[in-house]
């Protein structure tokens, strides 16, 4: 075989993208200074997970005095003072003060914490035996080989041979992944939820894992009113657990703590933090329990506990995400509901425009939808005017795909003005292609 030659960046085996990479050499907030001298503004929060931006000096103070005491120390021999403090304020900051939580390194690892933690409360309390987890064909859960093959992620899918014979099971209450003869989709969309468990038989069900607002895979579909909780109720008469994936949309990046929680009685058996928890200062994850279900997982019958890993929320991690939660505490609500509504309101001025499908969203997480094949121009000329966004694919055939606009939570009014004229620009650009 010929022996290629490789740059220095083609070596590092991480993912690209047709657009030149940024030479950051400051940042601070929502704004990253570039080594030629410009300034972009960051449109979808990195990966959508610097919530609270860049620079914070309330995450430096505690990583600075945890650093000062001790950067490491198992819980299992050292007494977890930073780890007990992150799971009560964690568990106040999002409504589920009595839960118990498992703290690991990121959002892929808690996933398949929760996938087992579930599967343990199903066999000790119902004595199921497959155990199997339901997701949607709209949906992404991670990067594992567990969690790409059940995930209904038509890009990252395995190879049919990798996905250890697992696969989503229903569709989700969003077009076109879910058409059918209604004009909309609807609460009654969760029949399909129903669907699968019954035809798996309730017996062989552990869980329900669903995103409650869709991700990046499709692109901020918020589901019709009332489905959650319909999903919730047809789960509970099967006895089947329901288990949120908020890696992505918790605290607060759809404008409540958690997503769910803009419906009424749609409250998971469990639930999946990452993204908004480290804020892109540390990897983390955690995964949070009812107090009604945690004390199957300590009764004698249930099996050991998961291993959550040598870094599993080591007293760094828990105090970087102390000062994340300090941030996102000292945030002014009102501010925050006002700048996503004036986000929203500037992107939704966008609909109808030449090459954009639709817009939707919520809070600071929303999707503008391109027709095929203008996703890079439109990222290009938005780069051009100073702001950058994150690409997602979706749905359908050809495969839809946008920009998933999702700036820091942190970011001000002239932040947001800013972004939503300068994408307007780089949409206008489109118009001498209608």
């Amino acid at each position: 075989m010929e022996e290629q030659h490789f740059s220095q960046r083609e070596r590092l085996l991480t993912s690209s993208r047709p657009l030149p990479d940024f030479d950051v050499v400051a940042a601070h907030g929502a704004w990253l200074d570039l080594a030629d001298g410009r300034r972009m503004l960051d449109g979808s929060s990195g990966l959508i997970c610097t919530n609270v931006g860049q620079g914070s000096d309330k995450v430096l103070a505690r990583i600075q005095q945890q650093f000062s005491r001790a950067a490491f120390g198992g819980p299992a021999v050292v007494q977890p003072h930073s780890q007990l403090e992150l799971m009560d304020r964690l568990c106040r900051a999002v409504g589920r003060p009595d839960d118990s939580v498992a703290l690991v390194t990121c959002g892929t690892l808690a996933v398949e914490v929760a996938i087992a933690l579930a599967k343990n409360i199903a066999r000790t309390r119902s004595s199921k035996r497959r155990a199997d987890i339901l997701t949607s064909t709209l949906s992404y859960h991670g990067m594992s080989a567990l969690t790409l093959g059940l995930a209904g992620n038509g890009v990252r899918r395995p190879h049919p041979e990798d996905t250890l014979g697992l696969g989503p099971a229903f569709p989700p209450p969003y077009p076109p992944a879910h058409p059918h003869p209604h004009s909309a989709c609807d609460a009654t969309c969760a029949e399909e939820v129903a669907k699968a468990i019954d035809s798996r038989g309730a017996h062989n069900v552990a869980a329900v894992l669903i995103e409650p607002v869709n991700g990046t895979t499709g692109g901020a579909f918020v589901p019709p009113d009332g489905y959650l909780r319909r999903v919730g109720e047809i789960c509970r008469e099967r006895d089947v657990l329901v288990i949120h994936d908020e890696v992505l949309t918790g605290l607060w990046r759809t404008g409540t703590a958690l997503a769910s929680q803009h419906w009424d009685g749609s409250e998971p058996d469990l639930c999946i933090l990452s993204k908004g928890l480290g804020a892109g200062y540390t990897p983390v994850g955690a995964v949070l329990v009812a107090p009604e279900l945690a004390p199957v997982l300590r009764h004698k019958e249930a099996a050991a506990l998961p291993a959550l890993g040598t870094m599993a929320t080591q007293p760094l991690q828990a105090a970087a995400c102390l000062g994340v939660l300090d941030e996102l505490e000292a945030m002014d609500a009102t501010a925050l509901q006002q700048h996503g509504e004036q986000l929203g309101a500037g992107l939704r001025a966008l609909a109808g425009r030449p090459g954009i499908r639709d817009v939707r969203g919520l809070g600071h997480l929303y999707a503008v939808e391109l027709e095929p094949g203008l996703l890079w121009t439109v990222m290009e000329q938005a780069e051009a005017r100073g702001v950058f966004f994150y690409p997602f694919t979706g749905a359908g055939d050809p495969r839809s795909e946008g920009l998933v606009v999702a700036p820091p939570l942190t970011s001000t009014a002239g932040d947001i003005a800013f972004l939503t004229t300068a994408l307007t620009d780089a949409v206008t650009t489109l118009d001498d292609r209608a």
